[in-house]
């Protein structure tokens, strides 16, 4: 149980919340691990299939306190609501501001700023850790050149000079990637991004992440009441949560990037984890999509100490705590969306 932004997050999966007076109770094996004052939160995240009474939920409902279910993975299941529908004014400010290109560029500029800013550390990271692997001076060029779009970013806005800027700091990255990658080179290498279907071992890996990470933002957006369909940098298009692809940006890299580099360095996955159709598409086998899930799970226990808040949490609630500042900001009760800056 972690209690941040006014928000409790209850990740243990046997865990059952009660109403007792004007207080959340939290059980474990029918006995009480964590009592909270309903008054002091504004929501509740709750992660475990034992669920919660209707006494709490409509008391929820009652005084405005978002409580949302998700799978103990972090899927989104659903989200209590009382008579009014709650929400409605958050997400009637989302819509306002997707159709405001200048409010748009606003909170884009930031994520874009973060993606750049962590996939720049992560370069350094590499650049640091294996210093005589790699060529020194080809990592510090591309760390310098992202280093430099940093500033056209936070004076960028238009969206689409925006794209443009995040394009260039993306190719920038994905130059040097494949020298991040440390072992069994014939069978994970990286030459460029490509899906729909991937054509590589490691594209075949870092599309699996990125599914993942855009399901775990979805689940983050929807549970604080946003509507993860409707995005500020990318734009409406049936069937796209633009806002979680939103999201996502400022953690492909250290979240998901880092973790497929982790897999491949550590000889997780191995060449027979993959085979190739006959029109060239690279797949998993079931055994090693098992496999990743697993090391995903876990890697998502793993703490950090988040840079905005200063508190150290698990990385699975990062995507809970960015939609949080997200709905924070749309609120008005933050001047700018604080992006997730990895250090």
């Amino acid at each position: 149980m972690r209690h941040l932004l006014n928000t409790l997050f209850v990740t243990s999966e046997d865990a059952y919340l009660g109403l007792d007076g004007e207080n959340v109770v939290v059980s474990r094996e029918k006995k009480e691990a964590g009592r909270f004052p309903l008054h002091n939160l504004t929501g509740i995240v709750c992660f475990s299939y034992a669920g919660a009474s209707p006494a709490l939920m409509g008391a929820c409902a009652d005084r405005d306190v978002s409580l949302a279910f998700c799978t103990p993975r972090g899927k989104f299941l659903a989200r209590t609501a009382g008579i009014t529908g709650g929400n409605v004014l958050l997400r009637r400010t989302q819509y306002r501001v997707a159709d405001d290109e200048a409010q748009s560029c606003r909170i884009a500029r930031h994520m874009i700023l973060g993606k750049l800013y962590n996939a720049r550390w992560s370069i350094e990271r590499t650049r640091r850790d294996h210093k005589l692997r790699i060529d020194e001076e080809k990592f510090r060029h591309a760390s310098e050149t992202i280093y430099g779009l940093l500033t056209d970013v936070e004076n960028e806005t238009s969206l689409d000079s925006l794209r443009g800027l995040e394009g260039v700091g993306a190719a920038v990255y994905f130059d040097v990637f494949d020298d991040m990658i440390l072992r069994d080179k014939e069978q994970f290498y990286f030459c460029d991004r490509n899906r729909r279907p991937p054509l590589d071992n490691v594209n075949a890996l870092l599309s699996f992440a990125y599914s993942l990470l855009a399901n775990d933002c979805a689940s983050a957006l929807e549970s604080v009441g946003l509507d993860s369909y409707v995005g500020f940098l990318h734009r409406d298009r049936p069937g796209r949560a633009s806002l979680a692809l939103d999201l996502m940006e400022e953690l492909r890299p250290c979240l998901a990037d880092r973790f497929v580099l982790t897999l491949i360095n550590n000889k997780v996955v191995q060449a027979n984890d993959f085979c190739k159709s006959e029109d060239g598409a690279v797949r998993m086998t079931d055994d090693a999509r098992k496999k990743f899930l697993k090391n995903w799970q876990e890697r998502k226990q793993d703490t950090i100490t988040h840079p905005y808040l200063e508190e150290k949490i698990p990385w699975g609630l990062v995507p809970y705590l960015q939609a949080l500042l997200l709905a924070r900001h749309l609120r008005g009760d933050l001047e700018d969306y604080p992006p997730f800056l990895w250090k």
